[in-house]
Parts: structure tokens; sequence; C-alpha cells
């Protein structure tokens, strides 16, 4: 069995105590580290070499979002946010900066520990109800999709650009499969080759960017 190696940063230490007990418990999880800021979690991702760092937002000397850029940039850790929904605006920027995704704090025991497995994978943690719904609202509050990007898009087919709008409304494969009347390898195959061809890490920067482009607006009908 391989065993995913997790590191927590979070400047409380009760929040570390509890996430780390909870991760200790489970046989394919080893807790590496823990960091109480932002650059102490930059030190033990370089040094520790996890596979998942969970990240918290708001924390002394290094915020999480800086901290996400560098560890992101300098690793091949995968980093996942732990937010409240008043942090809207931060989690985007941290989505930006390279996250996988985010947890929020109030998550039950499972749903921390499946996040891990799922993102130590490599995939994305995206849920339809949150990820959409966080990214469109702050948006509209302040970050204004620029001008469509066509350069960056022309590399796409059509129907890549098709799967991109469908993953931007946070649909699973097996749901765009449905919306676009292709089979699920399909959908597979057409994720891999636009994230392949747009330069992306995966799926949550693939919903970043078609908001910023405006492929896809805010509130608009996606039916």
């Amino acid at each position: 069995m391989q065993r995913i190696r997790v590191l927590i940063a979070d400047d409380q230490a009760l929040v570390r105590d509890g996430f780390g007990m909870i991760l200790s418990a489970q046989e394919d999880l080893d807790l590496v580290g823990e960091a109480a800021d932002g650059a102490e979690a930059i030190r033990a991702a370089r040094e520790l070499r996890p596979d998942v760092v969970l990240m918290d937002v708001r924390m002394p000397n290094v915020d999480g979002i800086e901290a996400t850029a560098a560890i992101c940039r300098d690793t091949a850790a995968r980093v996942l946010v732990l937010t409240t929904f008043d942090l809207d605006e931060y989690v985007y920027d941290a989505l930006r900066a390279g996250a996988s995704g985010f947890l929020l704090k109030d998550m039950r025991r499972a749903e921390l520990v499946d996040a891990v497995r799922v993102v130590a994978a490599g995939e994305s943690l995206l849920a339809p109800t949150v990820t959409r719904r966080l990214i469109a609202d702050v948006v509209t509050r302040g970050r204004p999709a620029v001008p469509l990007d066509g350069t960056r898009l022309a590399a796409l087919t059509a129907r890549e650009t098709d799967t991109l709008r469908q993953v931007a409304r946070g649909l699973s494969n097996a749901e765009i499969a449905r919306e676009l009347y292709v089979t699920e390898h399909t959908v597979k195959t057409h994720v891999s080759s636009l994230l392949s061809k747009l330069g992306l890490r995966d799926r949550v920067q693939a919903v970043v960017l078609a908001y910023e482009t405006g492929l896809v607006r805010p509130g608009e009908n996606h039916s």
C-alpha cells in the first residue's frame, strides 16, 4: 500500500491536533509535519516533500495564499485550502496560486480523509454546489472576467471547448458525458487534452481560467 504523506499548516494548534488525529488513524495516511504559519509551511514542504498540504488561508507572517504559490512552484505537493464561507475571496486567490481545491473547516471526518486521498491521486476537489458558486460570486464581486483570450483558447477543438464549459459548471465526467452525448471515456480524453494544451495542473485551474477568460460568465444560462 502506497502511503500518502500529509503536512498540516494552520495557526490554530487545536485545528492541527484535530486534523492530525483524524489523519494518523488512517492506515494509508502519514502525518509528516505541521506548520503554524505560511513561512513554516513553505520550509516544511521543501524539506519533508509531502504529497498533500492542508493549508489555512489566514496565518501570520506569510499567509496561505503566498505559501500555496511557493509550494506549488517549488514542490510536487498538492495543496488543499482550509476555509470558511466568509473567506471566499481568499480561496479564489489560493486557487489561482495553484491549490487543487478547498475544504470547509466544519467538514465531517470522512470528508477530510476522502479529500486527501482524492487530491493525492491527482484529482482536484471540485464540489459543484460550492466551488462553482464560490468562483462565480468572487468574480461578480470584484474580479470581472477579462476579454476572451482567443490566443490561449485557440488550441482547443470545439468539443474540448464545450467540455471546458461543462467543467467550469462543476460537472463530473459522467454528468458531462450525458450533457454532450458522449462516453465518459471520451470526456476523460477531452479533459486530459485541454489541460495539457492550456498548461493547467487540474480541473480547478480550468474552472478559474474559464471564468477569467470570459468563456463562462457568472450567472449566465448554461442550458
